[in-house]
């Protein structure tokens, strides 16, 4: 396909259409995270919204990604340790999962954990992908519910595995020395719809930046506002004399003093497409996915300041090494020991994806953090 071109798909075309009127409706121009909310979660138009396949570890599959369940169980044996541990803290028996993608994840904890989780509740919007899931979870499906929203109480652990990274965000560009806000325009051109237009705003990045050099980058309003969310909804089932919880949410991503660096000048933004990176959101609309690296700062703040603990922030290399990792794989298959090593070598996953956790309640230490915590970083 030309992805310069409008589609002759039709559920692309619908997506488009849609996009077109948005647009429209908000005066000829859409803020991005407007835009990429749209393109990620239009119902049944939307990439994580359509029938196209997202996960697997070859192009060859048609998948665009692969995320660390995929790549190796042993993600999920692993980090069923820390849950196990973070479900006895709590007093809790309940699992949350945002963003399940193909139910590998959770097929790993409920395989490992066992009693240990009395119901395991995916939150996750997209249909196609519940399809799957529940094809992946059928022996488990007595515990297993789904859910597209979240109660006023929530107790329990919660998990995200590279959620935080496809909530929409905004893209703030400087350009001679003045502040825009970077939207989306319709052309009207069958060879491209789509095009960036700029708007001055009164938005900046959390932070200073050093220098009067033209730079791009994004502010994550939704991710804060998710975790914000949580707290609210783990601190209200602690106020009316329930339980509370925690949470492990996995990304890529840095802490605030790398993330605004004077050389990340070109921003994270990225897509994704049968397992080939791309910059540019605006082609093939709807067919990949769209990213951006988490600042943990705002993260964590968004927590803090909600009333959550922060109760640990580590590279995934040193959360799943003290989280167990390596005993069981000393007897494990070489291929097995093989995929198991590209999530925590640095040029893999080990180094470039984080883990933060948050609890309600005292303050404790859990076990993926015990050596190599980055919390002073923040």
């Amino acid at each position: 396909m030309d992805s310069h071109k409008l589609s002759q798909d039709p559920a692309q075309r619908a997506l488009y259409a849609l996009i077109q009127r948005a647009i429209a409706k908000a005066g000829g121009w859409l803020g991005f995270d407007r835009f990429m909310a749209l393109a990620l979660y239009a119902p049944g138009l939307g990439y994580y919204a359509n029938d196209l396949r997202k996960f697997g570890t070859t192009p060859e599959s048609g998948s665009d990604f692969v995320t660390a369940p995929e790549m190796s169980p042993w993600f999920g044996r692993t980090l069923a340790h820390s849950v196990r541990e973070a479900l006895a803290v709590t007093g809790t028996d309940e699992v949350w999962e945002f963003g399940a993608g193909s139910g590998a994840l959770a097929l790993q904890l409920l395989d490992t954990l066992g009693d240990t989780i009395q119901r395991y509740t995916i939150v996750d919007l997209s249909g196609s992908l519940r399809a799957r899931q529940q094809a992946c979870l059928h022996a488990h499906a007595a515990k297993v519910q789904w859910v597209d929203a979240l109660p006023e109480q929530l107790s329990g652990v919660v998990v995200g595995n590279e959620v935080l990274d496809a909530m929409p965000v905004q893209l703030l560009v400087r350009t001679q020395g003045v502040w825009h806000e970077r939207g989306v325009v319709w052309t009207g051109d069958a060879a491209q719809p789509l095009q960036w237009q700029d708007r001055v705003t009164e938005l900046r990045p959390p932070v200073e930046l050093e220098g009067a050099h033209d730079y791009l980058t994004e502010i994550h309003t939704q991710a804060e506002a998710f975790v914000r969310t949580l707290a609210d909804r783990m601190n209200a089932s602690v106020a009316a004399g329930g339980k509370g919880g925690a949470a492990f949410l996995i990304d890529y991503g840095f802490p605030e003093h790398e993330y605004f660096h004077p050389q990340r000048h070109m921003g994270t933004l990225m897509c994704h497409q049968l397992h080939k990176a791309d910059p540019d959101p605006l082609h093939d609309v709807g067919a990949k996915d769209i990213t951006a690296h988490v600042n943990f700062t705002g993260v964590a703040l968004a927590g803090q300041d909600a009333g959550l603990n922060v109760l640990g922030y580590t590279s995934q290399a040193h959360f799943l090494i003290n989280s167990g990792l390596l005993p069981p794989l000393v007897d494990a298959p070489l291929p097995e020991k093989a995929m198991a090593q590209k999530l925590i070598t640095e040029h893999e996953m080990g180094e470039l994806f984080k883990v933060i956790a948050f609890g309600t309640g005292e303050p404790w230490e859990p076990m993926g953090f015990a050596q190599g915590d980055r919390s002073h970083t923040l």
